[in-house]
């Protein structure tokens, strides 16, 4: 074993499995029947699943028990309602149907847990020249955003191919290391900042993710706790590179496994 075999197994394992996938699928379709026979076809212009599932990079339930479905549904809204208007009608929509589970609202979406997956239902609009909103999320003086909910897919996919296919690999390393130490950053802007990365030299795994944790910085308005983890995972890659020049392979695993344990 050495360390790239040990981070090429965690990140394969990190890849959602066929038989996950199909029941994860199976529940998306029951929704997408639901929404369809819910409304009147009057009220709804589109509805579809996006994000981190549909560009490959969930993580499974075993290695984050938060990992979730982006599904947005996007309303005629003639009446130009506001958003919260539009979450009441998604929450009225998923207490009909999935009453025995659990239901909240998580300011702008409507989170739906199922046993195996947890869905964050966002309400939308469209105008007329094809433009998506969703409710604004961090500015008090604008009720919607505009958004393009699939545009990022194709970002990472070409970063993917152009790096020997080891960015959602990587993608996926760092989603669990930032689980483990208490998902301070953000799912969209973690693997954003890989796609927006520069990887010199890199070939493999253990290169890519040696590249991405000595580049990890944080701001002198970061909590001090992940400052402190931040400083230890670099700490444990130079110490697990020392191990590799010496010619010490075994060592050098058991090192990079405090940073990505198995699971």
């Amino acid at each position: 074993m050495s360390v790239k075999s040990h981070l090429d197994g965690l990140a394969s394992k990190l890849n959602l499995k066929q038989e996950e996938k199909d029941k994860v699928d199976r529940s998306i379709d029951t929704l997408a029947s639901r929404l369809v026979t819910y409304f009147n076809k009057n009220e709804l212009n589109n509805h579809f699943k996006f994000g981190s599932y549909t560009r490959g990079t969930i993580l499974p339930r075993k290695a984050d028990m938060y990992s979730d479905v982006d599904y947005m549904v996007i309303f005629k809204n003639p009446n130009n309602y506001k958003p919260q208007t539009l979450l009441n009608h998604l929450k009225d929509f998923v207490n009909y149907y999935y009453k025995s589970s659990e239901i909240y609202q998580s300011h702008p979406t409507i989170v739906l847990e199922l046993n195996h997956i947890k869905f964050e239902l966002v309400p939308a609009k469209i105008d007329l020249w094809g433009d998506i909103y969703i409710p604004s999320k961090s500015s008090p003086f604008e009720e919607w955003m505009k958004t393009d909910p699939n545009a990022f897919n194709k970002k990472l996919s070409d970063k993917n191919v152009s790096n020997y296919y080891e960015i959602k690999p990587l993608v996926r390393l760092m989603k669990y290391w930032n689980r483990l130490n208490g998902n301070y950053r953000s799912s969209y802007l973690l693997e954003n900042g890989i796609v927006e990365d520069y990887y010199w030299n890199c070939l493999n795994i253990k290169d890519y993710v040696y590249s991405t944790i000595e580049k990890m910085d944080y701001t002198l308005f970061d909590p001090q706790g992940y400052k402190d983890k931040v400083d230890r995972a670099k700490k444990i890659v130079a110490k697990t590179k020392e191990y590799e020049s010496n010619n010490m392979p075994y060592t050098a695993e058991e090192e990079i496994k405090k940073l990505f344990p198995d699971f």
